[in-house]
């Protein structure tokens, strides 16, 4: 079983499938799974992509196979732990692909080395882009209920349970490998809980590629919301997953799995002819 062994004592779970790092003419495929999951929850998607990307999976801090320290930094490290994850398999950079809680581990790679991402897949989350609109938008939808119930309610779209109740069962089996966490473990820490600011300048000047995708009946991260966000990144695209809530790459992955190809496909090629 990879790991990643921190000088701290924190040891970090990867696996890495498909062509060899170093050998591949394409940078690797990062998945980077949402607070729900871990990286087990990938299973439908690694062979979409890893016929001719290496693709890296792994357990993001105090998940899964991943348990944090005692009084360890929890998800502050993120970034960095991904950082030290790239560094340590080979990878120069990688078409990083952010579900929900991921994004924020790709702003954390990006504000520290952005050089090591090749494109930005944001699925089913905001990275940070944000503006008083989307702000006040999202409020809006707390307010008359849009986004209520819990995250384990709003983590698939509203009739999947009952359409597909053996893979509802899977991705709640799944979830459960997590370890217990302290409940404000994704809070806003003091400083950030009156932060206004947005990522939105740094990623538009990166000339990063950026797609942004979500399931057209999510309510954790609404469609309009993610919507802000593409028009505050010029250039960047956006693709809504019909018949798909919070995690469509889990839902209907099939579909989820060739929209995202075809743009990582895209971007290779435009490298390519560069």
């Amino acid at each position: 079983m990879p790991r990643l062994e921190f000088a701290d004592g924190f040891s970090l779970h990867f696996e890495v499938y498909g062509p060899d790092i170093g050998t591949a003419d394409v940078s690797p495929v990062l998945l980077a799974h949402g607070a729900g999951g871990n990286g087990l929850v990938w299973w439908q998607n690694i062979s979409a992509f890893s016929d001719r990307y290496p693709v890296i999976t792994f357990d993001h801090r105090a998940f899964g196979r991943s348990p944090d320290i005692q009084d360890g930094p929890g998800r502050i490290a993120f970034g960095g732990d991904v950082r030290a994850l790239l560094k340590h398999v080979g990878a120069k950079d990688v078409h990083f692909v952010g579900q929900s809680m991921g994004g924020r581990t790709a702003f954390g790679l990006f504000s520290r080395e952005p050089s090591m991402i090749r494109s930005l897949i944001y699925a089913g989350t905001n990275g940070g882009c944000v503006d008083d609109e989307y702000r006040s938008l999202k409020s809006q939808y707390e307010t008359d209920g849009t986004l209520s119930g819990s995250l384990l309610q709003r983590a698939m779209a509203p009739d999947f349970k009952t359409k597909d109740p053996e893979m509802y069962f899977l991705y709640r089996q799944l979830r459960g490998l997590n370890p217990p966490r302290p409940k404000d473990f994704l809070a806003p820490t003091k400083r950030m809980i009156n932060y206004k600011g947005s990522t939105a300048q740094r990623l538009s000047q990166s000339g990063i590629p950026i797609l942004w995708i979500c399931g057209e009946m999510d309510r954790v991260v609404h469609p309009e919301l993610i919507k802000i966000s593409h028009r505050l990144t010029p250039g960047s695209r956006y693709i809504e997953v019909p018949e798909a809530g919070h995690s469509a790459y889990f839902e209907t992955p099939q579909l989820w799995n060739s929209l995202v190809r075809d743009f990582v496909d895209q971007v290779e090629a435009s490298n390519l002819a560069g």
